[in-house]
């Protein structure tokens, strides 16, 4: 009985977590590149929309997924246009396409709200799914769960192991030294801005289609801003930004499942618990603790720690590059 539900929540924890793989994947890679796009948050929120409202009117989520990715990038394009072309403050406009795109998402997501319409198939993998215990746990869900995987996966392949991946970094960490050796920085930053915003579009379509089915006003608010914290807690590292999104999605677990035995506090507590909970890690993490770990655990493993848990933000994110 225990492990059974031990299972069933670790299975509800990966695919409760697998948009904010997506959002924090397509986040990493635009910040690798030096661009901040801090419209996550209303950009999760109108790609969960258009997701639905496609998929509802054709009858295909695959249609949905596409356009909602479209919108996640049309958004970042936005995003790069006005720093690189425009030279405007992507801080700025960021935030100010957050509350626009919230905006626009209960305003033109009205006629859709809270209607039945189609979700992603359950597509258990042959197979592997029979595994004791992780086979339950990862692979039996549906293909947007699996597509989570791969992106953890190939991200970190492409960023750390690939000459496309050194370019990227390359851009992102000196940008003038990239250019100086050939490599056109504000077209990279345009591609893997828009690609990250893409994933950020999937992140909305997976939440409306797969793991919070259909459309509500602000379905989805909030969720934004954890994956913006999910990256700087993973270090712009892939592998450990998912680590941070699945985290989270233990901690909302975590929240639902002891709500009824203290049923004397209020609901808003457990439904808040694990946004202030990921806060509180993310400041452990990014603060001075990590800093002095070899003086609190001296050794190998105080300093190996470290590495795992230390991470630097690109040296040129959010600074405009200009080749004239």
């Amino acid at each position: 009985m225990a492990s059974s539900l031990l299972i069933e929540t670790l299975s509800s924890v990966v695919a409760a977590a697998s948009p904010l793989v997506f959002a924090g994947i397509g986040e990493t890679i635009t910040e690798k590149v030096g661009i901040v796009n801090l419209s996550l948050d209303g950009s999760i929120m109108l790609s969960a929309m258009t997701g639905f409202a496609l998929a509802s009117l054709s009858g295909s989520v695959l249609v949905g997924i596409l356009g909602a990715m479209v919108v996640g990038a049309l958004i970042a394009l936005i995003i790069a246009v006005s720093n690189i072309s425009l030279r405007q403050d992507q801080v700025a406009v960021g935030f100010v396409l957050t509350l626009l795109c919230a905006d626009l998402s209960s305003f033109i997501g009205r006629p859709f709200v809270r209607i039945p319409g189609p979700s992603m198939a359950h597509m258990p993998l042959p197979g592997l799914a029979q595994i004791p215990l992780l086979g339950p746990v990862l692979f039996d869900h549906d293909i947007l769960v699996y597509l989570s995987y791969a992106a953890i996966i190939l991200t970190w392949v492409w960023i750390n192991t690939t000459q496309a991946g050194l370019k990227l970094r390359a851009v992102g960490e000196r940008p003038e030294a990239a250019f100086a050796r050939g490599i056109n920085v504000n077209r990279s930053r345009y591609l893997y801005t828009m690609l990250g915003g893409a994933l950020v579009g999937l992140a909305g379509a997976t939440y409306s289609l797969s793991v919070k089915l259909g459309w509500s006003y602000r379905h989805t608010a909030g969720f934004g801003w954890i994956a913006l914290a999910i990256v700087i807690f993973g270090g712009w590292s892939p592998i450990r930004v998912a680590l941070g999104a699945y985290l989270f999605g233990l901690l909302n677990s975590l929240a639902s499942i002891m709500q009824p035995s203290f049923q004397n506090i209020p609901t808003q507590v457990f439904q808040t618990a694990p946004f202030a909970l990921m806060i509180l890690a993310l400041l452990l993490v990014s603060g001075d603790l990590v800093e002095r770990l070899p003086l609190y655990l001296p050794g190998k493993f105080g300093r190996r720690l470290q590495m795992i848990l230390q991470g630097k933000p690109p040296a040129g994110l959010g600074k405009r590059f200009q080749s004239d």
